[in-house]
């Protein structure tokens, strides 16, 4: 079933859309007709089954069936840092990141990353289309970027701390479990530096490997979060 989030007033009992992209979807893509059944999310853990009672190329009135909580969340807020990459690197973790189940992106600036900027606009269309093609309740926030040393400031907030490093300790039985709120760091294509290492070391952050190989950042990114999330 197709499921859409966005603004949505649950508390009436029909709702109008008169989004010109969300109508657009509904008419000229997936070509709803009356009477047929959507998944409607409002991005805060609320999601309500619904009918379509009308719909033209102006707007569409969906009447709510039921309501209730979403329970697809993950039980762990993972937080992914993650060092700015090449553009598409950039978006392919964004929407990986939040199909897995990640709560929040914090875009970050290290010693040896080369790319500074991105589209905050085109990132949060992609995660909002992540959050819809994998059911989530919430969608994953994108934070303004930080540099590595304000990361490591923000991140005092979680519990633990995992920084991901091809020299770090292998990750089996070390990556720590019983935790809520963790944080997940991927360096740039070229790695941390090691004053950002001897940084985190002194910030009691775990330095974990992803095994012997070296893996894009990109690839590390999307390992490291599933992961973190299921285990």
């Amino acid at each position: 079933m197709h499921y859409f989030i966005g603004k949505f007033n649950f508390k009436k009992e029909r709702i109008k859309i008169v989004d010109k992209e969300l109508l657009h979807q509904f008419n000229n893509v997936l070509r709803f007709n009356k009477g047929e059944k959507i998944l409607l999310g409002n991005g805060k853990n609320r999601e309500a089954l619904a009918i379509i009672e009308k719909i033209n190329k102006d707007f569409a009135v969906l009447k709510t069936l039921n309501l209730k909580k979403s329970t697809e969340e993950p039980h762990k807020e993972v937080s992914l840092y993650c060092s700015i990459l090449k553009r598409e690197n950039f978006e392919f973790v964004c929407q990986k990141a939040t199909e897995i189940g990640i709560k929040e992106i914090f875009p970050i600036i290290c010693e040896r990353t080369v790319k500074f900027g991105f589209k905050k606009e085109r990132l949060e269309k992609i995660i909002k289309e992540a959050s819809e093609q994998s059911k989530r309740g919430e969608v994953p926030k994108l934070n303004i970027p930080l540099i590595f040393l304000k990361a490591i400031e923000n991140a005092r907030e979680n519990e633990v701390n995992i920084l991901f490093d091809i020299l770090g300790s292998p990750i089996k039985g070390i990556l720590p479990f019983g935790f809520k709120k963790v944080g997940v760091f991927i360096g740039p294509e070229g790695g941390f530096s090691q004053k950002e290492i001897d940084l985190v070391r002194k910030s009691n952050f775990k330095i974990l490997n992803l095994g012997k190989l070296t893996l894009r950042a990109e690839t590390a990114a999307v390992v490291g979060c599933w992961l973190t999330v299921n285990l």
